[in-house]
């Protein structure tokens, strides 16, 4: 008895388009559920013993627990991912401002040393004052 050999022409086209629409859904089913497992360990406002339950029940029975939770929590799930993305951007948009108008924090001594000079050209301090200013902020 010979091995049957299956060669391109043997699987039809009709088939090919099953096997990708069924690869596709399976891939779509792990994106689903990495999603809701996500988003429960992202969920503040759920205790850690609520978190474990719902863990467990996608875990033990993934079908059924992926759409109890999209039936009980998938209303707030993109609200939730929302927030949080919008609480990242405003971090970051704080950071960039506040590095942007200082450079790192604090003020070059070059601009400390032009606001000391038009200090000492109004005569609000003396010369020895701006000597001494001037040697700390060198230092």
């Amino acid at each position: 008895m010979t091995p049957h050999m299956y060669l391109a022409y043997d699987y039809p086209l009709l088939s090919a388009f099953w096997t990708m629409l069924w690869f596709f859904l399976w891939i779509m089913w792990f994106v689903l559920l990495f999603r809701i497992i996500v988003d429960v360990f992202r969920d503040d406002t759920m205790s850690g013993w609520v978190k474990a339950v719902w863990l467990v029940f996608l875990i033990v029975l993934p079908f059924l627990g992926v759409f109890v939770y999209l039936i009980a929590r998938g209303r707030n799930m993109g609200r939730r991912e929302m927030a949080q993305a919008r609480a990242r951007q405003d971090a970051f948009d704080a950071y960039v401002r506040e590095t942007a108008a200082t450079g790192d924090g604090r003020p070059s001594s070059a601009d400390e040393l032009a606001k000391l000079s038009e200090i000492r050209a109004r005569g609000d301090i003396t010369e020895e004052e701006f000597r001494r200013a001037k040697e700390k902020i060198l230092s």
